[in-house]
């Protein structure tokens, strides 16, 4: 996936807050041997691929001044309550460096499962996203994860899948093989018999006075 970005020679709140109203989006690139680099992108054609997945998970083709470097994005900074990009991020991405990132999880398949399709049950994913390392062409843009072969009483963990070639799960704490998706069995609603009439409010009832 591409952009266009432009150099940006002026820094500071007052240059920043003018690029704003123009239009335009302050950010930063850096990381490798170069220097960092000031950029300033279109908001609207940043506005629409920032709701791109892959624009978040992918390594991403940006040229500036005729040339086209890869990068990663890796922050950015939304304003509290208007539709408006304040700040982002690249890092350079080093074709012969590891990244690590996280990639989002794609799941299917599970209304053919005999959990849902059979015992009628509830499938919950407990991760949408994984912590992955691999080199910048290895990243995928998304990992596939296939739910048809749930059970009733069962849950997919993370050995359960298959990982794209080249790349590894970065496990956290001391989980070495957390659940990604949960089965949960319905819930079977027992019916209480109804209430008897109190005796005692059905005694002297359609007696007259003597």
């Amino acid at each position: 996936m591409n952009f266009v970005a432009f150099e940006r020679a002026k820094q500071g709140t007052g240059a920043s807050r003018r690029l704003r109203i123009s239009g335009k989006t302050p950010g930063i690139v850096y990381g490798g041997a170069a220097e960092p680099q000031l950029i300033e992108i279109d908001h609207n054609a940043l506005w629409h691929a920032l709701k791109k997945e892959a624009f978040h998970s992918s390594v991403l083709d940006m040229e500036v001044a005729g040339k086209t470097a890869k990068v990663l994005l890796r922050d950015v900074q939304y304003h509290p309550y208007k539709q408006l990009v304040l700040h982002i991020d690249f890092q350079r991405v080093d074709e012969k460096t590891k990244l690590h990132m996280k990639v989002p999880l794609h799941f299917s398949g599970a209304e053919e499962s005999n959990a849902v399709k059979v015992d009628k049950c509830m499938v919950n994913p407990i991760v949408n996203e994984l912590d992955v390392t691999c080199m910048p062409s290895d990243l995928p843009e998304f990992i596939a994860v296939d739910l048809s072969k749930l059970e009733k009483g069962s849950s997919l963990t993370l050995k359960d899948i298959k990982l794209p070639k080249g790349v590894a799960a970065k496990i956290r704490g001391n989980q070495t093989n957390p659940v990604l998706v949960s089965v949960t069995a319905p819930v079977v609603e027992v019916e209480t018999p109804a209430e008897a009439a109190p005796a005692a409010d059905a005694k002297g009832k359609g007696k007259g006075k003597k």
